[in-house]
Order: C-alpha cells, then structure tokens, then sequence
C-alpha cells in the first residue's frame, strides 16, 4: 500500500492559489485512475484505488497548511500505515515552475506544512515531491504570493506540471524512491 498526501489550504478561495499544488497534483492523479477523494476520515479527504496492482490512498488534509501533520499522523496511526510508503507532494519556492524535485529527506526549509509533518511524524525523513511555483520578485510578501493565483503563462503550463508529477507518483508506486528520484531529478 502506498499514500499519497498533497498538501494545501480547504475552500473555494485557495483552490486555486500556488500553496495548492499539491492538491491540483492528487486530484489529477485521482481523476488519471478513477479514485474518487470524498471520504471525510482522519482530517481530511481520503481516495481509496488500486493503481496498476498497488492499493493507493489519496489524502487532502483539510487542516489548513499550517497543521498539516496532524491529518498525516492521525492517517498513519489509524491504517498503522508505514512511513516508508508515504509520499508528500507540495509546492517549493526554490524549484523553478514547471519542474518537480524528489528528496527523501531534510528541514522544511520554510514551508509551514513540511514543518508540521516534520513535527508530527518526528523524522525529517520520508518520500517527497516538491513542484516548484518559482520565488516571488524580492519585496513581495511570500505568505501573499503563496496564497495568489498562478499567472495566465504558468495556467497554460499547469497540464504539463500535473501530468509529470502524476507519473512520478505512478512510477513510485512499483519503484524504489531513489530510482524515481533518479528519473525525474534531471
């Protein structure tokens, strides 16, 4: 069994804001393999399939970004879900849009969500794709720019980004992580 967790911000006003990739990420891969993410369970919305042999869970905390760790830990210790299985996917500053970066482990480098799920699962070591929205122009607020949608060119590219990411994610789920890491770290 693998779970899959894209983290965001519940409700109509973030749906479509750059801290919300991780959702746009879980629902494209939702909507690939027919898995339906409406079981409200652990804090958050939950997506049950089976995804080329392997059992997959798709999960969408609906905590808000700052508390994201605690739907991941609550999930974890109701399915004795293994860590080793979880993946995370989240949009990153530091990657340029249109690119995704795969680690293992490390801080949260400034993402409140990864800082919670750091907090809460007590490792900075697990499975994690980071979808890169691009650094603000300096002067501009990051929480502000997190929380804005993306422009008109970027819209147009968002396909491409969601379907990369989404075979990464069907990739790892009959590879190890490193040579997933392997093959989309280029």
């Amino acid at each position: 069994m693998k779970w899959i967790v894209g983290l965001g911000n519940p409700g109509t006003p973030y749906q479509s804001t750059r801290h919300n990739i991780g959702f746009m990420a879980v629902d494209r891969f939702a909507e690939k393999h027919g898995i339906k993410v409406t079981q409200s369970k652990c804090k958050a919305l939950l997506g049950e399939g089976n995804v080329n042999g392997t059992k997959v869970y798709l999960i969408k905390p609906m905590t808000y970004m700052n508390l994201s760790g605690e739907s991941i830990r609550a999930f974890m210790d109701f399915f004795k879900a293994p860590i080793e299985d979880f993946i995370v996917i989240y949009d990153d500053l530091d990657t340029p849009f249109g690119q995704i970066r795969l680690r293992y482990q490390g801080s949260a480098g400034g993402h409140n969500g990864i800082k919670s799920t750091i907090q809460h699962l007590g490792t900075q070591s697990f499975n994690r794709i980071r979808m890169g929205i691009n650094r603000p122009l300096p002067g501009y607020n990051i929480a502000d720019y997190v929380l804005s949608s993306f422009s008109k060119e970027e819209v147009k590219s968002m396909p491409q980004l969601l379907d990369t990411t989404c075979e990464a994610m069907e990739y790892t789920l009959g590879n190890p992580f490193e040579k997933t890491m392997a093959k989309f770290n280029v």
